[in-house]
């Protein structure tokens, strides 16, 4: 028998090791958190659910992402939050399409416990813990300041922006009007809010630069908007005439840049707003708020065609291809 003890302490280890043989192996439940974006269907939002995806994982949380067909539907993120109340998320990280009419959403969801982090465009509620994103009135003063810096003489300047209840784009073009009106130099000529789609975008921008052919700078204030616009003055054949500044990276706006038609674009972080946003409902879901902050500025930064190539600024447009290899 004493022969024999190794070989049996052995079986007795591995049973340990690989069955519990009765030891208690019950593993730690994990977070439940959903995020509820504005869109599904954007390089930008895909470049936000890889960032949230690589938190999730980092920080072993079952993530449901969800959001609606287009960017215009509050309603269906209203349900979407209620939804994720009842199959019991202890956390959204939210962006909001309607500063108010999303509010009272947040609002039920906030009362029966659930964390919120906003990222990206916040909401009319005070229940929201941490809102991570772009300062859009900075966004929008970089915008127009790009164009100042980059066209002479007097600017007659349109706008591209989208739903008018959206906070960031009309932050983005308030901050972007003060700049111009402080020049001494620049005028709005026209506006329009366009839905964030490219195909409405590329119309609507096309009837206004026909409309005001005065214009000889032009702003659009998402990728959408920015595809949009891009096309009509591609179409239009006034890329020579016309400095056009967009946001966020997209292939069709990157091409642009390079053939004429876009003359610069700001890019914004939607991979960080992603991976900070589920970071954020991690640690609030796990007693360590009192380090977070309440607003987190994520990094926005300027490429046109003299820093296209460099190693930043192709890092910062194709974020999302680079962290998903």
């Amino acid at each position: 028998m004493r022969r024999n003890r190794p070989a049996f302490l052995l079986a007795v280890l591995l049973c340990l090791l690989l069955s519990g043989c009765g030891a208690d192996t019950s593993a730690t439940p994990q977070h439940t958190v959903t995020l509820v974006a504005k869109s599904t269907q954007t390089e930008f939002w895909l470049s936000v659910f890889a960032g949230a995806e690589a938190a999730a994982t980092e920080y072993n949380l079952q993530l449901t992402i969800l959001g609606p067909e287009t960017e215009e539907d509050y309603e269906s993120q209203n349900t979407m939050v209620a939804q994720a109340v009842e199959d019991g998320a202890e956390a959204l990280v939210f962006s909001a399409i309607d500063y108010e009419n999303n509010a009272a959403a947040i609002d039920a969801a906030a009362r029966k416990g659930v964390k919120v982090v906003a990222i990206d465009s916040s909401v009319d509620s005070d229940q929201v813990s941490i809102y991570i994103g772009t300062d859009n009135y900075a966004a929008g003063q970089m915008a127009a300041q790009a164009a100042l810096d980059r066209v002479a003489g007097e600017l007659k300047v349109g706008v591209v922006n989208y739903d008018i209840s959206s906070a960031n784009g009309q932050e983005r073009e308030r901050g972007a009007t003060d700049v111009f009106a402080q020049s001494g130099r620049a005028e709005i000529t026209a506006v329009i809010n366009t839905l964030a789609e490219a195909e409405q975008a590329e119309w609507d921008a096309a009837a206004m630069l026909q409309n005001h052919p005065e214009i000889n700078v032009l702003l659009a204030f998402n990728e959408p908007t920015s595809v949009g616009a891009a096309q009509a003055v591609k179409e239009l054949g006034l890329s020579e005439t016309v400095f056009l500044v967009g946001f966020d990276s997209n292939v069709a706006t990157v091409d642009g840049m390079q053939e004429g038609s876009v003359d610069a674009l700001i890019v914004q972080n939607p991979y960080a707003m992603g991976y900070l946003g589920v970071e954020s409902a991690y640690k609030l879901l796990t007693g360590q708020e009192g380090g977070l902050e309440h607003v987190v500025d994520t990094s926005t930064q300027i490429v046109d065609r003299s820093n296209l190539f460099t190693m930043d600024s192709q890092k910062a447009l194709f974020a999302f291809e680079q962290n998903m290899d």
